[in-house]
């Protein structure tokens, strides 16, 4: 019995993975189970699956988590909490949203963890470090974004990396493929949270509406696969059936094929270099169907293309990026600014980016911070407020 902690269990990553393990009963244990401070979930999902313990990164929610556990199952809080439980498996599930996720991410592949690696986010802004950290005896990262883990099924069906022409990422396109800028100029959080064809939470469904998510799997992909900016593309791909490719020097492009589950890629990280006998995503070949390419429309979605600036910069820029992002994101979820602006923001804030390397985890702390100030005084100058921007303004 393989046994593996979930943290970010009460996310959309953490919900499905416990789905999977349901069907798997007989292969995985859930040691660990942690969460930010979603108590009445963690603690329902602990009645159901008895770990031995559970962590809590919000203190304060500690006493009530506590009164709700079973007995038995021991409780870690804090900010640390959920790093902290990574030596409990060997499989950790990182399904923390956000930089949040980094810590866990350090910690289990410093613990020589396999790492089923949801949490893009870490490996964007911390790539430098998390590498070295890869190269702890006994660690291991398997992707579990879609289009990643479809590249690894990819090269690792081909010849790795070693006569690869290119890496090809899908994109749906969101809920407002095809859309000018003049229509999404008054998109509401309610619209942009209608993904046309995954389930997902709220941050990473509102950067899919602006491509910065591709733009953020394109810096993963590269970090991932060690394959250069100028060889790793993006289509959009309405049906999201095929999930990213891989082309070689002869031409042969290999493919990754299924309906949208997000259970799969779970499934193929616990189970790798196996795979689960239980079928998520499974192709109905008797019904007919199209497939569908297009290149983005980076005019209109210009968020793909500030993410491959910052992957070209490399040093502290992904970084920088990753956590202008997340204060524009949420300061659009928030109501506080509107869709078009998100781009606006980050661009601002990404000009006043210092150069800094990445040479250790506190300059890459230090450049999350910093990313989030330099977002947070662009809104707070009012430019980019509802009343007063237009979707036409450029920075």
């Amino acid at each position: 019995m393989t046994t593996v902690a979930v943290l970010g269990s009460t996310g959309s990553i953490g919900v499905q993975t416990l789905e999977v393990i349901a069907e798997q009963a007989d292969r995985f244990e859930i040691v660990a189970l942690g969460a930010g401070s979603s108590i009445k979930e963690l603690a329902a999902q602990a009645h159901a699956v008895r770990p031995r313990v559970v962590g809590l990164a919000d203190e304060s929610q500690a006493g009530e988590l506590a009164a709700l556990l079973p007995p038995g199952v021991a409780i870690e809080v804090g900010p640390a909490a959920l790093a902290a439980l990574a030596v409990e498996a060997e499989i950790v599930v990182n399904g923390v949203v956000g930089f949040a996720g980094l810590p866990v991410t350090m910690a289990t592949l410093s613990a020589g963890r396999r790492l089923a690696l949801a949490n893009k986010e870490s490996l964007i802004a911390a790539g430098p470090v998390v590498q070295e950290v890869r190269n702890t005896p006994g660690a291991e990262l398997i992707p579990v974004d879609s289009e990643h883990c479809a590249l690894h099924m990819c090269l690792r069906a081909g010849e790795g990396t070693a006569r690869l022409s290119r890496l090809v990422l899908t994109a749906s396109g969101g809920p407002f493929r095809g859309m000018s800028s003049q229509a999404l100029a008054d998109v509401t959080v309610e619209q942009a949270l209608k993904h046309p064809t995954w389930s997902m939470g709220p941050k990473i469904t509102i950067d899919s509406s602006t491509l910065l998510n591709k733009g953020l799997e394109v810096i993963e992909a590269h970090e991932l696969f060690h394959v250069g900016y100028d060889e790793i593309d993006v289509v959009v791909h309405p049906q999201s059936i095929v999930h990213s490719m891989a082309e070689f020097s002869d031409g042969a492009t290999i493919a990754q094929l299924s309906m949208p589950d997000m259970r799969l890629p779970i499934g193929y990280a616990l189970a790798y270099p196996d795979r689960i006998d239980t079928a998520f995503g499974a192709m109905d070949w008797s019904q007919g169907s199209s497939l569908t390419f297009e290149p983005p429309d980076r005019a209109t979605f210009r968020c793909l293309d500030l993410a491959y600036a910052a992957g070209r910069s490399a040093k502290t820029a992904p970084a920088w990026l990753s956590a202008a992002n997340e204060v524009a994101v949420e300061a659009f979820l928030s109501g506080r600014i509107g869709w078009a602006a998100i781009a606006q923001v980050i661009e601002a804030a990404m000009q006043v980016w210092p150069g800094h390397p990445a040479d250790s985890l506190e300059a890459v702390l230090h450049a999350d911070s910093e990313g989030r100030r330099a977002a947070s005084e662009q809104l707070n100058s009012g430019r980019f407020d509802r009343a007063t921007f237009s979707a036409g303004e450029t920075t």
